[in-house]
């Protein structure tokens, strides 16, 4: 464990900045501006990342208060940030990963993140027509076959949700193929059990601070409802993880505008096709 991850009393906070046309030797300037200033503050920061692409920096630091992290800001160097929420040690560990400050501009990575989430269907229904020691082994199956296909493509589980497991990952290709995994995972297992079930599959993609308070919110509530509309042994993504699943060689077919519950307008969704090859061929 990196050693700013030492467990402290200290609140922790990250923040976004909107700064369209920054490199990154600008951030990590204003970085170790940051450095210079902080100790008068009582602020210590311990990471941060940015996307070029988007113009978006997010930093990670412990504060007594969030104003405390802004004035620092200001002071070093005026980016002031456009949200700043409060974060736990857990969840910045389980939805980034490894944490540590990067020596310069070309270890500096990007907070943008896929949260996969998968779901037993039809898990009520099995829950009361099975014992409940039978019950109990179809979830150890499921999350077997899961947890393996994590392990093989780099994800991180976050936390266990009853009957379906929720996941983070650095890269859309590993994400796609850790669900190409699982479901195929559960075809194989489903050929010789007398008792055979499917999963539903939801993938989004985004950035770690919104409008919303919460680490990677918008983007955790995307994929459950993905998850919630997908059909049994279907993996609904995304528009962001189809585009960038599109741009890695992965086919998928448009299904449409969804309704989904918690989201003002419809949003596009995609399945990822079944091929003898997850991605595309020539």
């Amino acid at each position: 464990m990196d050693a700013c991850y030492v467990r402290s009393t200290m609140p922790l906070f990250m923040d976004r900045h909107d700064v369209p046309g920054v490199s990154a030797a600008e951030v990590a300037e204003a970085h170790a501006r940051d450095v210079e200033v902080q100790d008068a503050y009582g602020v210590t920061f311990l990471s941060y990342w940015f996307d070029e692409h988007a113009g978006s920096v997010f930093c990670l630091a412990r504060a007594s208060t969030a104003d405390d992290m802004e004035v620092v800001h200001r002071e070093s160097h005026g980016l002031v940030p456009n949200e700043i929420i409060p974060v736990s040690e857990d969840a910045v560990l389980e939805f980034l990963g490894n944490v540590h400050e990067p020596a310069d501009e070309s270890e500096i990575t990007s907070a943008f993140r896929v949260i996969l989430f998968t779901d037993i269907a039809g898990s009520t229904a099995l829950a009361q027509r099975l014992e409940p020691a039978q019950f109990l082994e179809l979830l150890s199956e499921h999350d077997f076959i899961v947890r393996r296909a994590l392990v093989a493509s780099r994800g991180r589980e976050i936390k266990h949700t009853g009957d379906g497991i929720m996941a983070s990952f650095d890269d859309v290709a590993n994400a796609l193929e850790c669900a190409s995994a699982i479901r195929e995972g559960f075809k194989a297992r489903n050929e010789t059990a007398q008792t055979p079930f499917n999963v539903r599959i939801g993938l989004a993609a985004g950035e770690p601070v919104d409008r919303n308070g919460d680490l990677f919110g918008p983007t955790v509530n995307l994929a459950s409802r993905l998850c919630a509309a997908a059909d049994p042994d279907t993996v609904l993504v995304s528009d962001a993880v189809h585009e960038s699943g599109s741009s890695s060689g992965f086919t998928f077919t448009e299904v449409d505008e969804r309704e989904l519950k918690g989201f003002t307008a419809p949003v596009r969704a995609f399945e990822l096709r079944e091929t003898g090859s997850t991605r595309a061929t020539d």
